[in-house]
């Protein structure tokens, strides 16, 4: 690949795990992690991903980095912590990793101030939610009765759902995009601040949400990286994060016509 070529990649961060880990050189270490299935559909759609390891927030830290990448993904995980939307903790509720959520709370935020593709999955969708104001369902067996969205063992089922007519999910996917991945006990309850519900299951569990009022800013409850025979969803996400690329090497107010009127205006009469 050319040097030029690569300049020419949109730069996608994606945050990462922060968790005692076994390695062949070093023992057992904390370690900053993120599994490979995430970043093969961020390269075959043409970005180049970064990791983003869960870290302080310091003072302009987060808005510098953010202004410096030109899409974000934020990936599954461990629960949210419920006090993050007034709750206490239900007995299968997650321990918190309360540095994780402080930090990729802070790169969501950034990010839809920034206007900055952003691509939120799984625990990412539910974080994404509760950082709007929303809340969630803790233990989805307790709301439907069984266990169908998270069979354990770390393994996936697959269920059907329903995309919402008209959304952007919907130009990318489709309307019947077929049964999808899922593992999570958790789900969207009560919606956040500017979010449409964007699918659904059989058991109108939300499976995706959008925040309309941003370029793209998507919350995905299933795992799409899971679908690599379907990369629509990431094509898409890459493409707007090209756009936001180029948009940042074009003047963001060029000199218009009108701009230099008023210019000549301020300068006074001509001289002589």
């Amino acid at each position: 690949m050319h040097t030029t070529d690569a300049a020419m990649k949109p730069v996608i961060g994606l945050t990462t795990y922060l968790e005692q880990a076994g390695t062949d050189g070093c023992g057992t270490v904390s370690a900053a992690f993120l599994p490979e299935t995430y970043l093969k559909p961020i390269i075959a759609a043409g970005g180049m991903p970064i990791l983003l390891p869960p870290q302080p927030v310091m003072a302009g830290m987060v808005e510098l980095l953010v202004s410096r990448l030109d899409g974000l993904v934020v990936p599954g995980g461990w629960d949210v912590n419920p006090a993050l939307y007034g709750q206490e903790a239900h007995p299968a509720t997650d321990t918190p990793r309360l540095e994780r959520d402080a930090w990729e709370q802070a790169l969501i935020q950034e990010a839809i101030h920034q206007d900055v593709p952003l691509l939120c999955i799984c625990r990412g969708e539910q974080l994404l939610n509760v950082t709007l104001g929303g809340s969630l369902h803790q233990h989805l067996p307790d709301v439907i009765g069984n266990s169908q969205y998270q069979p354990g063992g770390y393994t996936f089922n697959r269920i059907p759902v329903e995309v919402k007519a008209g959304s952007r999910l919907e130009q990318l996917i489709g309307a019947n995009p077929g049964p999808v991945p899922v593992s999570h006990h958790q789900a969207v309850d009560k919606l956040g601040e500017g979010l449409i519900a964007a699918a659904w299951s059989e058991d109108q569990v939300v499976e995706a949400i959008e925040y309309p009022a941003a370029t793209f800013a998507m919350g995905i409850q299933w795992h799409p990286e899971e679908l690599p025979e379907d990369f629509g969803l990431f094509r898409g996400f890459v493409e707007a994060a090209a756009a936001k690329f180029l948009s940042r090497l074009v003047p963001a107010t060029p000199p218009s016509a009108v701009s230099a009127e008023i210019n000549a205006s301020l300068a006074g009469p001509p001289l002589g």
